[in-house]
């Protein structure tokens, strides 16, 4: 019989580390974390810099109120927030985060930079961290913050993400795939937070994938991010006094549809398919931006360890209210429907009309032609694209030929003969110090052109 394994209390940083595994499960998870930090600072500007799909390089920048030299020491430590003071304080929550968690995870994760400067400071300051603690830059030298050069606001910075979880690091997808899990994720906070400015892009890139302005719309952002599918929205907004809460959003009409795009609450998900069902072609979604105001006493945030869920009271008289009012609004606006055609190209027989009679196949054809630039060609078989060119007729061609050759006046002048002692003398040392098989090599050449780097 073997024995009974003893039970022993796990070291506390691989207790972090497997926390951290549930906090920060991929890139987009980390820059979620870091975007609600900044939002909760109250920054109007948000600058997000990606390398290798955030695996690299995950930075952000804001122009937050900054955090204090006093506070960086235990910045990444676990359970450290300013957010919240005690239990009863998750009732009236109006923050993004509460737990204290982010920072500390991605610490665990990654090598993590952060340059602060408060309004009240004269200077910034930068650190280093690793498993939640401040690191020394080098070797033998000081961990304490170091005062640096710096705007109003915080810099974070994460290299190496999961570069101590080798088996999560293979597990991501290729960058290009974790980067546009990163844009949706910028995306769906630029719509909703209509008052910030977001930029992405990827480092070295001269363009941003995403970038709004701070005067900007919801409409605005979603037309910046979405494109066309502005045009075709319909506004939502109504207040539930029974229920305690206030609807406010974006909806797609039945003329616009796009890919499916994952929400956060299945049943609300489920319900808004419902209606849309009705009223789209199969295998169409439509675009919905909401935004619930809850009565934060109904709300518990503490459900899941990323904060992607929540629950909430009357959950299914609300879901029911959003879906009555659905479908209000889009039987209001949809007595018209737009419907796209294909144009029939020129010379296609039209699949609807059939010959019957021996007259009408006989009927001689309309003489009215058809402009060349109309033609398309959808066989290399059936005609060549010589049939387009014109070619001009033997008495065209020598009056082409005749007026092609070119008219050049020359003047003959008689070679002067060079009789200078220092002309000759300055021959003389080329033709000494020339190199006669280079020489050559560049009268025997054609040039063709120079090779632009």
């Amino acid at each position: 019989m073997t024995g009974i394994p003893n039970i022993k209390k796990l070291d506390q940083a691989v207790v972090n580390r497997i926390a951290a595994g549930e906090v920060i499960q991929r890139p987009a998870n980390a820059l979620k974390e870091l975007i609600e930090n900044s939002l909760d600072a109250g920054a109007t500007q948000i600058q997000i810099l990606i390398k290798d799909g955030g695996l690299k390089l995950l930075q952000i920048q804001d122009n937050g109120h900054g955090i204090r030299k006093e506070d960086m020491a235990i910045v990444c430590e676990r359970f450290t927030t300013s957010k919240l003071s005690k239990f009863e304080d998750l009732s009236g929550i109006s923050t993004h985060g509460f737990r204290g968690e982010a920072l500390a995870s991605i610490s665990h994760v990654a090598h993590v930079t952060i340059t602060t400067k408060t309004a009240d400071s004269p200077c910034a300051y930068r650190a280093l961290y690793s498993d939640g603690a401040l690191i020394p830059a080098r070797p033998g030298s000081s961990a304490e913050p170091k005062a640096c050069a710096g705007n109003n606001g915080t810099q974070i910075t994460a290299e190496d993400l999961f570069f101590n979880v080798p088996t999560r690091r293979k597990a991501l997808k290729s960058p290009s795939d974790e980067y546009n899990r990163i844009l949706d994720i910028v995306g769906r906070y630029a719509v909703h937070n209509a008052g910030v400015s977001f930029t992405c892009r990827k480092q070295g890139a001269t363009m941003a994938d995403i970038q709004t302005s701070t005067g900007a719309s919801v409409v605005d952002n979603i037309r910046q991010i979405h494109g066309s599918v502005a045009s075709e929205l319909l506004p939502v907004e109504k207040t539930f006094d029974t229920l305690e809460f206030k609807l406010n959003g974006q909806i797609s009409n039945a003329n616009y549809s796009m890919k499916h795009r994952a929400v956060e609450s299945s049943s609300i998900k489920r319900a808004i398919e419902s209606v849309y069902g009705l009223l789209l072609p199969k295998g169409s979604h439509p675009f919905v931006y909401l935004s619930l105001e809850i009565d934060p006493k109904n709300v518990d945030v503490n459900i899941h360890p990323t904060k992607k869920e929540v629950h909430f009271l009357h959950e299914d008289r609300i879901v029911q209210a959003i879906s009555d009012l659905f479908q209000e609004v889009l039987e209001n606006a949809n007595n018209s429907r737009t419907f796209y055609t294909q144009a029939l190209l020129p010379g296609a027989s039209d699949p609807a009309t059939k010959k019957t009679t021996t007259e009408e196949e006989t009927a001689p054809s309309s003489n009215t032609s058809i402009p060349e630039y109309k033609y398309v060609r959808t066989d290399s078989r059936v005609t060549t694209l010589d049939a387009f060119i014109h070619k001009p007729t033997p008495m065209q061609k020598d009056t082409m030929e005749i007026d092609a050759e070119p008219i050049i006046n020359t003047i003959d002048k008689p070679r002067v003969k060079v009789r200078l002692t220092s002309v000759l003398q300055l021959r003389k040392q080329i033709k000494k110090a020339e190199n006669q098989d280079l020489t050559n090599v560049f009268s025997n050449h054609t040039f063709i052109g120079c090779v632009d780097d």
